[in-house]
């Protein structure tokens, strides 16, 4: 009879390194002698001193951390995610353990007999090599970079304040291993196994040019896509992603999470017109919070339901915390967030695609609007989204646009489940207004900005800051030349977007008292995005249109853009990017506080610095709202 725990641990191991190199048989033998331990929050599973188990344990829920006890301080070196290894020195080593493993939620643990896989790596050098290499990059690597912290006496709680972690110096490979396009496969390979790396730098007189790493071996020779024999200039990446050797970890880490990749080549002078001095692996990173970014776009790509990404989210939501509480840059913060999101969105397309009963009749791209659309959406809102598809003919028009409305809302679904609510005003991809033909698109951006009504300029506001998620980067970019070739075409429409930017002035009385709201549902709240936060995204999209700036969505990004072309009111931009971070902040500080959006203050329950801070951010509202008027003449609109 078939041994059903056995199967179900087979089924787990063989998706994650090293243990999909090991043949069937094998494994499942192996998996028969497994132990499964459940883990309290908070338990040890082993300490640091002790003599070594007999086990090592691969992580199959929950997590675990890795601390190092030095000098009186205890120091969390890595979090350990699903599928992870750790505990391998009993493996590799006999003498006692380096740190102590304890449970930082509830957990379940393969104990594998380090004699069953001592079997197999003694057959299989492969394996041998991947434990070899997992060991030395957290046995050393963790090791010097946890002393240094301590040598600079930076008196912080790693657990508590994990950001001063990432702002480190990059601790990188130097001198690594290279090799030219033109060398085997095989003997990159066999190069790899003979020094025990994971990777490979391709160089052209010290230049690099792509990288190889063991996940091309593992996607594109292993699955007999491409020959042993060919060259490696087939099977590496490229262009390779570089940074510099002076770089901190929180820029690597978010170089690792915009680019999708798990290497970086550093150079003498961060370009990949410079030498190779080293190589980063996400490995080298330190992996000092309970979420790492990385870690949770891993999770995103693996995720095979709206379920799965809800409790990703979630996770998002404590790293979100986390960097808040922390004092995090909140330009990182907002970037990384962002990418996650864009993730997730693209992860629930690729989900609901994969249920539909037939492929894409014609290319087609899923849009982010509103804050989403700009990078700016932190906390967890309403969608704001659209979708655009390539013309057809008549005859097949109607079906077309059904295939596209059924995804869409499958879509929204799948969204509104992860936490992401529905719009309210059903601004969405699946309201058949919102889904419609390249050239739908193009006639109902000319009717908005040739026929600025009220309403058109609102939608304007809205559907201008579009970002693509998903799909045809071709049919974005027409969108956007079709938005500025109307503009230029109807000049006085910039006016009226200037009107409406200035329609919330700065927040604050004649007698220095904030504007609030009079009525509603939240009478006597400060509406923070309305009245402050708007005001300055409205005023930086006018700016940008006027110069056809078209590649800016994000607030910041365009003021710096504006900041280069009006460098006598540079000043005055980079008030506004100081007051767009400080609102942006204290709105998620807000939200997370109360559990909603963050938009709606009560000022009773603000301290005297909170109040002083909002109020200088004011500054800047009413400067850029004066620009607007002088530049685009609105006395005489009004």
């Amino acid at each position: 009879m078939e041994n059903t725990i056995s199967t179900r641990i087979y089924d787990f191991l063989k998706e994650f390194p090293p243990f999909h190199l090991i043949a069937k048989e094998a494994l499942l033998a192996i998996c028969g002698e497994m132990e499964v331990r459940y883990v309290e929050e908070g338990e040890t599973v082993f300490k640091q001193g002790n003599n070594p188990d007999k086990h090592f344990f691969v992580l199959r829920e929950g997590a675990i951390g890795l601390y190092r006890e030095m000098q009186d301080k205890s120091l969390l070196i890595e979090i350990c995610d699903e599928g992870d290894l750790f505990g391998l020195r009993p493996l590799l080593h006999e003498d006692a353990y380096r740190m102590s493993a304890i449970a930082k939620e509830e957990s379940i643990l393969y104990a594998i007999p380090v004699q069953q896989l001592n079997k197999i790596q003694q057959q299989n050098e492969a394996v041998a090599s991947y434990l070899t290499f997992s060991f030395q990059t957290t046995a050393a690597e963790h090791r010097s970079e946890a002393e240094s912290l301590l040598q600079m006496g930076k008196k912080i709680s790693v657990e508590k304040d994990a950001l001063y972690f990432d702002l480190q110096p990059i601790s990188f490979t130097a001198n690594p291993i290279t090799i030219a396009a033109s060398e085997t496969i095989q003997q990159a390979a066999t190069l790899m196994t003979k020094h025990n790396i994971g990777s490979l730098l391709v160089a052209k007189e010290g230049l690099p040019i792509g990288i190889m790493t063991d996940k091309d071996l593992r996607s594109k020779i292993a699955t007999g896509t491409i020959p042993l024999q060919g060259s490696v200039e087939k099977i590496m990446s490229a262009p390779v992603i570089t940074i510099h050797s002076r770089e901190n970890v929180a820029e690597a880490q978010l170089q690792m999470v915009r680019n999708g990749i798990t290497h970086l080549c550093v150079t003498e002078d961060g370009s990949p017109n410079s030498r190779i001095v080293g190589i980063l692996s996400e490995h080298d990173l330190l992996t000092v919070r309970g979420n790492n970014p990385s870690v949770l776009l891993k999770r995103v790509n693996r995720a095979k339901s709206s379920t799965d990404l809800k409790e990703i989210r979630t996770k998002v939501n404590t790293l979100l915390a986390r960097y808040i509480e922390q004092g995090a840059p909140i330009a990182f913060i907002t970037e990384v967030v962002s990418n996650i999101n864009k993730a997730m969105t693209a992860r629930a397309i690729d989900i609901c695609l994969s249920e539909m009963e037939s492929e894409p009749p014609v290319s087609f791209a899923w849009l982010a609007l509103g804050s989403q659309g700009r990078e700016e959406q932190l906390l967890m809102t309403d969608q704001d989204n659209a979708l655009v598809f390539e013309d057809v003919g008549e005859e097949t028009y109607e079906s077309v646009k059904n295939y596209f409305l059924t995804l869409a809302k499958s879509v929204t679904k799948v969204l509104h489940e992860i936490g992401f609510e529905y719009c309210p005003a059903d601004m969405m991809a699946s309201n058949p207004q919102w889904c419609l033909s390249k050239t739908e698109w193009k006639q109902q951006f000319h009717s908005w900005i040739t026929n600025p009504t009220q309403e058109a300029v609102m939608f304007c506001t809205i559907f201008f800051d579009f970002e693509r998620m998903y799909g045809d980067a071709e049919l974005v970019q027409a969108l956007s030349d079709d938005v500025y070739d109307s503009i230029h075409s109807y000049e006085i429409f910039l006016n009226h977007l200037a009107k409406n930017a200035i329609q919330n002035p700065a927040p604050i009385g004649f007698f220095r008292q904030f504007i609030v709201e009079s009525n509603g549902t939240h009478k006597n709240q400060f509406d923070l995005k309305a009245r402050a936060l708007m005001p300055l995204v409205d005023a930086a999209r006018v700016l940008c249109l006027s110069y056809n700036i078209s590649s800016k969505n994000n607030t910041v990004e365009r003021y710096r853009a504006l900041s280069e072309k009006e460098p006598e009111n540079e000043a005055l931009f980079d008030s506004c990017i100081d007051a767009f971070h400080i609102l942006l902040r204290f709105r998620t500080e807000q939200g997370l506080q109360h559990g909603d959006s963050g938009r709606y203050v009560s000022l009773e329950q603000l301290n005297k610095v909170e109040k002083l801070t909002l109020k200088a951010c004011f500054k800047a509202i009413k400067d850029v709202q004066e620009l607007l008027q002088l530049r685009f003449r609105l006395s005489q609109m009004l």
